[in-house]
């Protein structure tokens, strides 16, 4: 617990390297993924130590702060049922100076590495696994400005195609490719893919990734363009004053769970 006290009181005193990317003309910048553990003091341990993160609590709210992004934590008594890799919500990513300083700290801490490999961008790309089967993909970039930012989430489902046109479309974003892989689209600060599967995917509500997150300048304006275009909400706008936020989900037609917000910008 000291050492984890002192973790926090680094990362507090580094704020100003952490932040959400620039929004876009539209107004919507990436926002954050939102996990489900069990052991909340290890994970802000792994998120402070390993990646740089600085922890805001908010009333009930915590969150770690990331370039790019922020990973908001809820804690619960029992493992979640579903694996990230059981849902549509296959994995996200992070670039890294140095991988193999990066991987050699990882394993010293006790922490699982999975498969290494050139990945989609001809770099060294690795996967790791946090607990709670939280899936994690690390790709290298010598040419950082910073150690570690924040870089891709990665949906799986035999209609990954029908997901891309369907997330340009309510976001206004474009296709552009990623490597080779040709089934991505970019907000600002994320880079979002779709990759195939052969079997379909679970939705994602309740698993080790309960949802994803995008962050807008006027969050009421844009569920007003959802509501013209006859999207439904799991949960209407609303303002959260105890955590600073103002909030709306929506569920994508393969049961991929995203929260709207206004206000992380300012954590």
């Amino acid at each position: 617990m000291r050492l984890l006290s002192a973790l926090l009181l680094l990362a507090l005193a580094t704020t100003a390297q952490a932040q959400l990317a620039t929004p876009n003309p539209a107004g919507l910048t990436y926002g954050h993924v939102h996990l489900n553990v069990v052991d909340m003091d290890r994970h802000k341990e792994i998120w402070v130590e390993h990646f740089n993160g600085v922890v805001v609590q908010k009333g009930p709210l915590t969150a770690v702060r990331l370039p790019n992004m922020l990973v908001a934590l809820t804690e619960q008594e029992q493992e979640p049922a579903l694996a990230m890799q059981d849902t549509v919500m296959d994995h996200f990513g992070f670039k890294v100076r140095n991988m193999d300083s990066f991987l050699a700290k990882w394993r010293a801490d006790g922490l699982e590495v999975g498969r290494v490999f050139i990945g989609a961008e001809g770099q060294t790309n690795a996967y790791i696994m946090l607990p709670g089967n939280v899936y994690v993909e690390m790709q290298e970039d010598q040419g950082l400005s910073e150690e570690i930012t924040g870089y891709h989430i990665h949906f799986i489902s035999p209609d990954y195609e029908e997901m891309l046109a369907w997330y340009t479309d309510i976001f206004s974003l474009e296709v552009k490719p990623r490597g080779t892989i040709q089934t991505t689209t970019n907000a600002p600060g994320m880079n979002i893919s779709f990759g195939n599967s052969n079997t379909p995917r679970q939705a994602t509500r309740g698993s080790a990734l309960d949802h994803i997150g995008f962050e807008f300048d006027d969050l009421e304006a844009f569920c007003d363009e959802l509501t013209a275009k006859g999207i439904e909400f799991d949960v209407p706008f609303r303002e959260i004053p105890a955590i600073g936020l103002k909030i709306a989900f929506i569920t994508d037609p393969w049961g991929g769970y995203i929260e709207l917000t206004e206000g992380y910008d300012d954590f």
